[in-house]
Order: structure tokens, then sequence, then C-alpha cells
């Protein structure tokens, strides 16, 4: 009988940690995906005057014929159209560049901050992160409509800069890249700061004292030991604002001028005013894999060398 009951209690104990793994695989298989797949498919169709405006369309109602059809109605034609249009390739490449830029920045930035942080008394530390989260309690297209109004050539920062005679005639900052990387570094700068912190917190203290005590001067027992040990902090934030950066829409078309492309604002344009949705699905499915793969092959180069090491 006790066996029973314990064999019944380990079965459902089986049952429920398989549901409790199910449901994130069950998550993205809806929410991720299912959505990709559409995208995908759209990708693949035809643009026209019509409601969908993407033909082929699959009509299950004519049977096996009527999924050959659909089949056959589906090319790579803006796939190709991508490669070969100047305007979309120049949006990847100038997307890609202005990311990389402010992942640097952010990351110039970011560090001294982090590391000022985990430095700082634990008493405070749990105010200097309330400080750099603060921001996020404000909408981000306030927060962009502010930095117009500071970066405009009547905003604050002029109207400072002429009270205090440094310069003799408005800054032209507005409809510049200067403004997108601006626009950007100060909207990200928490996901950069975030994970340094966490991985500078976390440092062994008596690393750096048994490093002292064998003559190493402080700057080089920062570049051989705190510099090292916080790269998965560095990398993570890296992540967190290169990927979001390089879709970015709302900061470019807002601060950035008509000469500013970038990617999110070319998917706008096609998908809202063109209406040309194969076309800007394609953008969307080429931006995905353009992100996804390097990250993919990092995490199985990760794995391998954690396999190794084990």
């Amino acid at each position: 009988m006790t066996d029973a009951v314990a064999t019944k209690r380990a079965g459902s104990s089986g049952l429920g940690r398989r549901i409790l793994i199910a449901i994130p695989y069950v998550w993205l298989l809806i929410f991720f995906l299912a959505p990709f797949v559409i995208v995908l498919k759209i990708s693949l169709s035809d643009a026209t005057i019509a409601q969908p405006p993407y033909t082929p369309l699959l009509d299950l109602s004519a049977g096996w014929q009527g999924v050959v059809e659909w089949w056959n109605g589906l090319d790579f034609e803006n796939y190709t159209l991508l490669t070969e249009d100047e305007l979309y390739w120049v949006s990847y490449l100038s997307s890609l560049r202005i990311a990389v830029i402010s992942t640097l920045l952010m990351l110039l930035i970011g560090y001294p901050m982090a590391y000022a942080m985990a430095r700082a008394p634990k008493s405070i530390r749990p105010a200097l992160v309330m400080a750099v989260i603060l921001p996020f309690w404000t909408s981000l297209l306030i927060r962009v409509y502010a930095w117009i109004g500071i970066l405009s050539p009547e905003g604050l920062l002029n109207a400072f800069l002429l009270w205090t005679g440094i310069i003799s005639e408005p800054l032209y900052i507005m409809n510049t890249e200067t403004a997108v990387f601006i626009g950007i570094v100060y909207s990200y700068l928490p996901f950069m700061v975030l994970p340094l912190y966490a991985s500078l917190e976390k440092l062994d203290e008596s690393l750096l004292e048994a490093a002292a005590d064998l003559g190493s001067p402080p700057w080089k027992a920062f570049w051989q030991i705190t510099v090292p040990l916080s790269i998965p902090g560095v990398i993570a934030g890296c992540f967190l604002v290169f990927i979001p950066a390089v879709g970015e829409f709302v900061i470019p078309d807002l601060l950035g001028g008509s000469e500013t492309l970038m990617i999110g604002k070319t998917l706008y344009n096609e998908f809202f005013l063109n209406r040309d949705w194969p076309v800007s699905s394609a953008i969307a499915v080429l931006l995905l894999l353009v992100l996804v793969v390097p990250i993919a092959v990092y995490q199985n180069v990760q794995a391998r060398q954690l396999e190794g090491k084990a």
C-alpha cells in the first residue's frame, strides 16, 4: 500500500515537473515561433491592392489543389529586392554602425558608473541602483520629446551655452546623427549599467588585496583582475543595448534628420506608408537573422568551452 502511494506521488510529481517545464516552451511557441512563421510567410508573398494586402492566400476549401497553388505562389523576390535596392542594405549598414558606436559609448560611460556603484558603501547601493532605473518610470516617448526641448536651437542647452558665453550662435544638434547617439545612449544606458554592476558587485575583493600584497599597482590589478572577471557583464550589457539599438525607430524618427537611415524607420515606412507588407516582413525576418545568428553562435561557443573545462 505504501509503495503504491509513493509511486502515485512520484508519478504526479513527474507530471507536474513536465508541465512546469513545458510552460515556457508553449509561451515561446505561441508568442514567438507562430508570429515569426506568419511574418516569414508574408515575406514570401507578393504585394497587392486587397485586404490583406498580399497574395497568395491559403484556401483550404479548395483542398490539396489550393495548398499546391498557395505553395507555388511563394517566392524570394522580396529578399532579392533587399539586396538590389541600395536603400535597404544602406539602412542595415547604417543601423549596425549606429548601434555599434552607441554600444561602445554606453560601455565607456556605463563601466565607470557600475564600478563606482559596486565600490560605494553597501548602505547606499540600493539608492544608486534606484537612481539608474528611475528613468524607466517615465515613458520612452516622453523622455525623447524632452531631448527635443533640450537639443533644439531654442532649447535649454543652447540657451545655457549662449548665456555663459561659450558659444556665440546656437548649435544645430537636432536632426543629426549626434542627436540620435545622445538619445540612444541616454535611453539604453541602464541596460548596460545593471549587468556590469551585477558582475562587479560580486567581485571578490580579496583577489585585489592579494594582488596589492604581491606588489601589483592598482591600475594593473584592475586590468588583470577586475576587467577579466567582469567580461560576462560586459557581454550581457552589450547584447542588451545593441539588439534594440539596431531596430530602433522612435529615436531616429524624432531626433534624427531625413538623412539618418535606420532599418527600423525604413520598415515603418514600408509597412504603414507604402503598405508593402511582404517587403516589410522580409526586412523584419532578415533583421532577426542578423541579430539572432551571432548570438546563437556565441552561445554555442560558450557551451563548448564550458564542456571542455568540465
